[in-house]
């Protein structure tokens, strides 16, 4: 019986329909056409058999087995034709009605044989649930109600018979109720068959997926014994799979790694959870002759097998993988990420040192140029006030970018110290201006400034602030034309203060723009570059502004100008940096409502 609910299963019984299982799975499929074709033969053979006996009954004035010999070769025919057509559920359909049909007409002869006649009409939907699918199914259990309604209505109302009839009926009905045990006999035994094939078919496949599997598949009982070990497991482990078992297998983990095995398998076997870990494994080679035994990384999965037996212990499939190339990847990424954290803390320390030590002497190189083209160490010629002046302007140059090194090797170090106090934005515009003015006057450059009226005051370092300004206005008067016009325009944009310095300069490829504010970066790059410096104008000017929680912005098209803006909240950093010192906040002005007057200005299309 379980073998035969098994099959039912396989062709949509169960509250699946044939066609949609069919689609999934043509095997079965193709042996239930197979069965329903050799039913109707089945069907067709006994009719015409029975047939000569149905005649000579007939000339014996014995019309009942004829007439139901003629109903099965009709059916039989009928259900033939429609499954060459291709109609296979017709087909189907047509053997159930007519083995119901000869059953009601049993009924109808003679109320006496009402039994019968219901026996071969139960008969329709056990072949129903075999072949068909759940309409088919509702449809004969309603004949089956239809067939007991009149044969109840018949024999309350005792309608007449006769008994030469009911003797044949009784013949007739047999026989048909013989056909009936036939079909769905030879329709049980096909099905059981198909599902036999169907299930060692997916056992074979199966077993040769989980053969031809480059990871290791391990089955374990209730008891934690290996069932059964896929065959990649000798490359894994080296040895032959018949070796391997719980015990071997156990001896084969790490002893430090053997307690996180025996957690995870725990976990798998009696509490149904899927586990993953990371163990070290021994490995056998017969052909080393090293001692020393060798450990490879193994990924393991665990994974219960759910069964509908109530235990409290679960069988075990473990998934396993050599993952000693990734293990030694991640282990190599490990050592280089720490060797370039060591390398740059080593370059820190260098600039840092080297700065100081440049400082000093480069202070004195500078100073005593400077009393030389003064004159306080006696009259110079005008070739010696010349080459002073050179003296004096390459030392100032040097401790410039000895500073910006030192200022740049502080911010990436996390050691730049800045201080937030309140004050008036438009205060630090004419100081900068002033830092700058001889450079812009030897270019030609005229400077302009555009103050919004009634702008708050700000939380922010005001050293920091001016190295900013003075960064960008450099850098714009840098790279502008003789006599072009560089602007600072200081507005409120939204929460932040905006500095806008734009220039009427050269301009940079969008290319470039991607990479503002990384250190030592220029867009001429070359030896034969046009414009000196270090790069590290820029960079400071980013980490200056990120140290505030603000924001540097570049907008540029070649040939057309610069425009570079730093936002800085106006109520300073929200938060601390963990890189960087405490920030000693002195005044914070109340949250201020949002502003949408966004600055007015067209961005030029890259």
């Amino acid at each position: 019986m379980s073998k035969m609910m098994r099959s039912l299963d396989i062709f949509g019984i169960g509250g699946r329909d044939g066609a949609r299982f069919a689609a999934s799975s043509p095997r079965p499929d193709v042996l239930r056409r197979k069965t329903i074709a050799n039913n109707a033969r089945l069907m067709i053979a006994i009719a015409a058999l029975a047939m000569p006996f149905a005649m000579w009954a007939l000339l014996a004035h014995a019309a009942l087995g004829f007439a139901l010999a003629c109903l099965v070769l009709t059916g039989g025919m009928l259900s033939l034709s429609f499954f060459h057509r291709g109609h296979h559920d017709e087909a189907a359909l047509a053997q159930i009605g007519t083995i119901m049909g000869g059953g009601v007409f049993l009924t109808l002869i003679d109320s006496r044989f009402a039994d019968l006649g219901l026996a071969v009409v139960l008969m329709g939907p056990v072949l129903a649930a075999l072949l068909m699918g759940r309409q088919a199914r509702m449809l004969s259990w309603l004949g089956v109600a239809a067939a007991i309604l009149v044969g109840g209505v018949f024999s309350f109302f005792g309608f007449p018979h006769d008994i030469t009839l009911a003797n044949e009926a009784t013949l007739a009905g047999g026989v048909l109720f013989a056909l009936a045990i036939v079909v769905v006999a030879h329709t049980t035994h096909h099905i059981n068959a198909g599902y036999v094939v169907h299930d060692k078919a997916q056992v074979n496949a199966y077993r040769h997926l989980v053969e031809h599997m480059q990871d290791t598949v391990i089955c374990f009982s209730l008891e934690g014994d290996i069932l059964s070990a896929s065959r990649s497991s000798e490359e894994l482990f080296g040895c032959p799979r018949y070796q391997l078992s719980s015990a071997t297998l156990g001896e084969r983990l790490h002893v430090m790694d053997r307690p996180a095995y025996l957690t995870a398998y725990a976990d798998a076997n009696q509490g149904g959870k899927n586990r993953t870990i990371e163990v070290r494994m021994r490995r056998d080679d017969p052909r080393s002759g090293a001692s020393a035994p060798q450990f490879i990384w193994v990924e393991v999965r665990f994974a219960p097998i759910s069964s509908e037996a109530t235990s409290e212990r679960y069988e075990v499939t473990a998934l396993m993988r050599d993952v000693t190339k990734r293990k030694d990847a991640e282990a190599a990424m490990a050592e280089a990420t720490r060797s370039a954290e060591e390398a740059s803390q080593a370059k820190s320390r260098f600039l840092a040192t080297i700065g100081h030590e440049l400082r000093t002497p480069l202070n004195a190189v500078v100073g005593f140029s400077e009393m030389m083209t003064t004159g306080i160490g006696g009259e110079l010629s005008n070739t010696h006030r010349e080459y002073a002046g050179l003296i004096h302007q390459s030392g100032k140059h040097l401790l410039d970018v000895v500073g910006m090194l030192l200022d740049m090797s502080r911010i990436e170090a996390g050691k730049f110290e800045i201080s937030t106090a309140r004050f008036a934005a438009a205060d630090i515009v004419q100081p900068c201006f002033a830092m700058v003015d001889s450079m812009a006057k030897g270019r030609k450059i005229t400077l302009d400034a555009d103050i919004e009226a009634g702008l708050p005051m700000i939380v922010a370092d005001e050293r920091a602030c001016r190295q900013i300004l003075i960064n960008l206005l450099s850098n714009a008067i840098k790279f502008s034309h003789e006599g072009d016009r560089v602007t600072l325009v200081v507005k409120r944009q939204g929460t932040a203060i905006s500095f806008a310095v734009r220039d009427q300069g050269i301009g940079m490829a969008p290319m470039a723009l991607e990479r503002i504010g990384e250190p030592f970066f220029q867009a001429e790059d070359g030896l034969n570059r046009q414009y000196e410096g270090t790069g590290l104008g820029l960079s400071i000017v980013k980490g200056l502004a990120e140290l505030h929680g603000g924001t540097l912005r570049a907008m540029s098209e070649i040939g057309a100008g610069t425009t570079m803006t730093v936002l800085l909240p106006i109520n300073g950093p929200a938060t601390k940096m963990e890189e960087t010192v405490a920030v000693i906040q002195l005044h914070r002005e109340p949250a201020t409502a949002p502003n949408t007057s966004w600055q007015n200005e067209k961005r030029k299309a890259q």
